[in-house]
């Protein structure tokens, strides 16, 4: 048993820097999966840093200082928190307590349509089945206002943590802005460094990484504006809270759009029922997300990942379930990271370049 054991680990881990490299990456996850919550704010702080420095970076080759970069870009950011904070979230609020409120006439509603089934298609659907069906749905609207009134709970008790938060966040986001040279500079000290596997894993990563997130950014804000102003036309009701809604739902490819659809539709439906007004928000929607996936995505991401779908799917599932929304959201770019790393592990047999040879 040893010797097939140490022969696999001479063949994959004799490289030094393929240690670094496995090394790095365990100490990585480690530190994410058992120190996420506690180093939270670290962690939103680094990735909007991250997100910020490329326009930090653009301003620089506009030769401008970039001390000066670095406070226009974060003046321009802490702004648009401040508005987002003080006018999004609170329209939000109202329409999600206005939609708790009508909820119960829309379940009603939706058991006298229920009630209807039987008599229209007998030979599909029967009293019993609509029944144990609206029994369900009762006990789901149920439990929704009890998870609702915890969640409301549970908010005012970490009210002050959320405070506490929104100061120190965009603090370390401008000293992670400003010091970056600096900060890279004693981190690296710790590293050893004959680490070019590393490096050349990291490069790579780091522009797909970089892309996939800004555009993803710009992807969820065009695709919520464009769904605000169409339903806005249309007269829905919780247009801000659905836009907002379908623009998330871009975070999670594939399936992401088939669930937002669903809350859509309930709410075209009990403000219109079948007429006309509900098939033409629905063709509109539809078209939103044809135009989002077929040009908006392609126009954004190019050639930035190249992974299968199954392979997404994969990673949304997996990484989701680690890190919750966070882990949705960088499921793809962890999932390119492991591609990298697997296209750049050494394998056995490996004929060398002539680079290499020479």
């Amino acid at each position: 048993m040893i010797g097939p054991l140490r022969a696999w680990y001479d063949r994959h881990f004799s490289d030094p820097q393929v240690v670094i490299l496995a090394l790095l990456l365990i100490f990585g996850t480690a530190v994410v999966v058992f120190a996420g919550r506690l180093i939270a704010p670290l962690l939103a702080s680094l990735i909007f840093a991250y997100l910020l420095d490329g326009a930090v970076q653009k301003l620089q080759r506009w030769h401008m200082p970039r001390l000066a970069a670095v406070i226009l870009v974060f003046v321009v950011f802490v702004t648009l928190f401040i508005i987002t904070l003080l006018g999004l979230i609170p329209l939000l609020s109202q329409q999600v307590t206005q939609l708790v409120r009508e909820l119960p006439a829309m379940i009603a509603q939706g058991q006298y349509v229920l009630m209807e089934l039987p008599e229209r298609y007998p030979q599909f659907i029967s009293e019993e089945q609509v029944r144990d069906l609206i029994v369900a749905i009762r006990a789901e609207a149920t439990l929704l206002g009890q998870r609702m009134v915890s969640l409301s709970l549970s908010s005012a008790m970490h009210l002050v943590t959320f405070l506490v938060y929104l100061i120190i966040v965009p603090l370390m986001v401008f000293f992670l802005l400003k010091d970056k040279e600096a900060i890279l500079a004693w981190i690296t000290g710790f590293l050893p460094r004959d680490r070019g596997l590393a490096s050349e894993v990291w490069a790579e990563v780091n522009v797909k990484i970089a892309s996939y997130v800004r555009g993803k950014f710009i992807e969820i804000l065009i695709v919520w504006a464009v769904t605000y102003v169409t339903f806005t036309l249309f007269g829905l009701n919780y247009a801000m809270l659905l836009s907002v809604m379908v623009g998330l739902s871009v975070i999670i490819p594939y399936i992401g759009a088939a669930v937002v659809t669903i809350p859509v539709a309930m709410v075209a439906f009990f403000q219109w029922g079948l007429g006309s007004e509900f098939v033409w928000v629905l063709v509109a929607y539809g078209v939103i997300q044809f135009l989002d996936g077929n040009v908006l995505v392609p126009l954004l991401f190019s050639e930035v990942v190249n992974l299968h779908p199954v392979a997404i799917i994969a990673a949304v599932i997996v990484f989701g379930g680690l890190w919750g929304l966070w882990g949705v959201f960088f499921a793809i770019p962890l999932a390119t990271l492991i591609q990298a790393v697997i296209r750049s592990w050494p394998r056995h047999g490996e004929v060398p370049s002539s680079e290499e040879k020479a």
